[in-house]
């Protein structure tokens, strides 16, 4: 596999390369860290069996159930993000799937884990009855997101921040997923369901790419005009420089098993 750097000029690698390092950038934090390893901990699988990453991105936690036994095969539906993952993990295995239709035989797997990916697909029922077929009667699925509404974001211009937080989840697929994870999986058949929340809270810049990038996201959906945006940002980034910030992110892990 290439070490190279494979950005090129085009919108959709300058995209993806922004996505991966605020992956980056938040999968380093203590908090970050913790919950991947409680999802690890619910799949309650032994080392040893078939372990599904969907959604993989980067792959870095198909890299830590491989480096705990099991045999973990990530799943992106974005090529870019299974050629990130690849070159990062030349030992890890990655295939690009849609999460809707799995290269994987009937009841082949022990484990389904899903990581901030059900929010942007259309059809989360769709995924879910294919987590279904793929699991082995037994095996158990974890889900983690956040409610796309849910963004607590402490601004001297509270009713600015509502309008900005609102207009970035209208443009997500499927912005209130998360909230919905347990009729998710009750509606296709999963059993004892479980939800637990995990809140993030961070008062630095740890968050100004993505605070701005919903600022301008809200602005380019024309809920808020550019200088809006702009002053919003300068004001998010000042409380994140002096200490004084405050974003807090409810996160929601569910997990069930399928019998």
């Amino acid at each position: 596999m290439s070490t190279t750097n494979t950005s090129t000029d085009t919108d959709t690698d300058t995209d993806t390369g922004a996505l991966v390092a605020l992956l980056d950038l938040i999968d380093n934090y203590p908090g970050a860290v913790a919950l991947r390893a409680r999802s690890i901990e619910l799949l309650a699988a032994p080392p040893g069996p078939v372990i599904v990453d969907v959604g993989c991105g980067a792959g870095r936690a198909v890299a830590e159930l491989t480096e705990q036994g099991w045999d973990a095969l990530g799943i992106d539906l974005d090529e870019q993000m299974i050629t990130i993952a690849r070159r990062r993990r030349p030992d890890g295995r990655f295939e690009k799937a849609d999460a809707a239709e799995l290269p994987l035989a009937d009841h082949s797997v022990h484990g389904y884990r899903a990581e901030k990916v059900f929010h942007d697909l259309a059809d989360p029922t769709a995924a879910l009855t294919e987590a279904h077929r793929v699991l082995t009667p037994g095996g158990c699925i974890v889900l983690l997101g956040q409610d796309w509404d849910g963004f607590f974001i402490d601004s001297d211009h509270p009713a600015l921040t509502r309008t900005i937080v609102h207009a970035r989840a209208d443009t997500v697929a499927a912005p209130r997923a998360a909230r919905r994870y347990r009729n998710l999986l009750l509606g296709t058949g999963f059993t004892d369901v479980q939800v637990e929340v995990h809140t993030g809270v961070f008062t630095d810049q740890t968050l100004l790419p993505m605070l701005t990038g919903i600022a301008h996201a809200a602005a380019a959906a024309g809920a808020i005009t550019p200088g809006q945006a702009a002053a919003w940002i300068g004001d998010q980034a000042r409380r994140g420089q002096t200490g004084r910030g405050f974003v807090a992110i409810p996160l929601f892990v569910a997990h069930a098993d399928r019998r």
